[in-house]
């Protein structure tokens, strides 16, 4: 287990407690937001009641509290973090593993907020089909692979930023089953496939997509969507001649690293407690990373019913899980 952290001056249930009513006095949270602030404000305290523990040689006691083990929640996940890590590394491979982050635009943001099981939906297999297209493809690696996949949806700044993370083994099997490694060249060059190629075959696997389901009707338009067939083919060519953004990292030292990493991902919330910096009755502020300026740290204030709702854009539709995995059949 991890060594736990200094306990943090500030904590986001202490900014519903202060900013909670005004937020919900808007009328604009939906029930499953509404819910997931109530349980973050009576984690750990009385209301979810508790349990005492003694000890049986002194009979020192002491009262802890319930947590309220909802996934969104800053206090709650660690343990669950470290039984989920242990599991995947009986699944590990003995192999590299590369790094790969597929991005949407932020024009999608709004689509995302009005359309959240659809785009999120989309967005992994858009992720994964573009992988699994790569990776069939003889002139890269002629083989079925497969991936691990978790989503993110924030920025630092908490803003919406919805993209995935795919962690994927540097190979694949072929029909017979066999291990098949990466291509000469892109061995040497320590990446699987070439992400420029890998952005355009996203986009074109994303967007189709997604303009079948609005164009049927299927999605929910945000207000401030074109509604004329004319300004909707305008929208769809801006969407086709942007650069989308397909990142990847640096390869993993070893398989270790990743089950690390998943873990730190497959459990995190869209701000910890750690990153407030000052909670009052007129403004909260926290630090983050600005990584259009190679992540140097800085501080953001926000008013109060400003930061709920930037949280609130995080918390997932009930049922929906973050994590996925998918295998070339």
């Amino acid at each position: 287990m991890r060594n736990p952290k200094k306990r943090p001056l500030f904590e986001v249930a202490d900014i519903i407690k202060i900013y909670g009513d005004k937020y919900r006095a808007t009328g604009k949270a939906p029930a499953h937001h509404l819910r997931t602030l109530s349980a973050i404000e009576r984690c750990r305290t009385a209301e979810l009641g508790g349990h005492i523990t003694v000890c049986t040689d002194c009979g020192a006691s002491k009262t802890s509290y319930n947590s309220c083990r909802n996934r969104h929640c800053p206090k709650c996940g660690g343990f669950e973090r470290e039984l989920w890590i242990e599991d995947r590394k009986r699944e590990l491979l003995p192999v590299r593993y590369q790094h790969i982050v597929f991005t949407i635009p932020h024009e999608f943001n709004n689509f995302c907020r009005y359309n959240a099981n659809f785009c999120y939906s989309l967005l992994f297999r858009s992720a994964w089909n573009t992988l699994d297209t790569f990776a069939r493809d003889n002139k890269w690696l002629g083989a079925r692979a497969g991936a691990s996949m978790v989503l993110h949806t924030w920025g630092q700044n908490l803003s919406l930023h919805p993209h995935v993370h795919a962690i994927i083994p540097s190979g694949g099997l072929d029909a017979d089953g066999n291990w098949v490694s990466p291509k000469k060249g892109l061995k040497k060059s320590g990446f699987l496939f070439p992400v420029k190629a890998m952005s355009k075959v996203f986009r074109t696997i994303f967007l189709r997509a997604f303009m079948t389901a609005w164009l049927s009707g299927k999605l929910n338009p945000p207000p401030c969507a074109p509604s004329k067939k004319k300004d909707i083919d305008r929208w769809r060519r801006a969407r086709y001649q942007q650069d989308w953004i397909v990142y990847a990292k640096a390869p993993f030292g070893g398989p270790y690293q990743v089950v690390e990493y998943l873990g730190r991902y497959t459990h995190k919330t869209a701000i910890s407690n750690h990153r407030l910096l000052h909670v009052g009755p007129d403004k909260v502020s926290f630090h983050y990373k600005d990584y259009r300026e190679k992540g140097v740290r800085k501080t953001m204030a926000l008013d109060g019913i400003e930061f709920l709702r930037r949280f609130c854009l995080h918390i997932l539709p009930p049922g929906w899980v973050r994590f996925a995995a998918a295998f070339g059949g």
